[in-house]
């Protein structure tokens, strides 16, 4: 008897899973279909029957959506609905975990920490089922070999974030050491190393520096007289490829 009610448990957290998923699909169907969309459509694109179309629109509707049209004519969204609750797919949640698990594991401390908080948050907002997904979750990353994060990384970090020069003491591959004030836009992570991709005052062009040759690092707070999105837009078409983790351009 035991074993009936856990299976029964466990199927139903398995239907509200799942639910939560296709009410999911079913909004992101009607965003994107700013002209409306006929029921008959919008069930073969989730592989449900009409009548479960029906009845999740007015599950939204319930929820606060407003979704114009009726059965036989379309449905409509209308622009400005959020979702009242977190709800992923089982992929898009896998998603979330990894890369929240990753970046706990790789990053600076301040960054690792704030994953850590986005994640707490984020399943504290999921319903049972979902919880528990990300509770007993398997996709594992190795916390072993890697880097220790440079002290100076947080304040790149804000600096990139805000567009500001700033100033560092760099050691290149053959240990010659030079100054330098640089536009940061671009902070890759490689397992075995960090590299930062900015324009290079001194050299009057791109490069990449491996965070692990930079002696120093200080956010002069002034910013660089370029976008952001602009640099890092000129970068992709003029470099034409990603920095590996062996990158230094000085």
């Amino acid at each position: 008897m035991t074993a009936i009610r856990r299976a029964s448990a466990c199927g139903t957290l398995r239907g509200m899973s799942t639910r939560s998923a296709r009410l999911l699909r079913l909004i992101d169907e009607l965003s994107r279909r700013h002209r409306g969309a006929r029921g008959a459509d919008l069930a073969e694109r989730l592989g449900v029957s009409l009548r479960t179309v029906y009845r999740d629109i007015e599950t939204l509707r319930d929820q606060g959506a407003e979704i114009d049209g009726e059965a036989g004519v379309g449905y409509r969204l209308r622009p400005g609905f959020m979702l009242p609750a977190m709800m992923f797919s089982e992929d898009e949640l896998e998603a979330v975990v990894l890369g929240a698990r990753w970046v706990a594991a790789h990053a600076d401390p301040e960054l690792a920490e704030a994953a850590r908080a986005a994640m707490d948050r984020i399943t504290g907002l999921l319903p049972a089922a979902l919880r528990l997904q990300v509770d007993t979750s398997g996709l594992l990353v190795p916390d072993w070999r890697r880097p220790a994060a440079e002290p100076w990384l947080p304040a790149l970090r804000r600096a990139i974030r805000h567009g500001h020069r700033v100033q560092m003491r760099y050691v290149d591959a053959q240990g010659c050491l030079s100054e330098r004030r640089v536009w940061p836009f671009a902070m890759a992570f490689f397992s075995e190393a960090r590299i930062l991709a900015a324009w290079c005052e001194l050299r009057g062009g791109f490069r990449h520096f491996r965070a692990d040759r930079v002696q120093a690092l200080a956010d002069t707070g002034e910013p660089y007289p370029e976008r952001r999105h602009q640099l890092l837009r000129r970068w992709r078409t003029e470099r034409a490829y990603l920095p590996t983790a062996t990158a230094d351009e000085t």
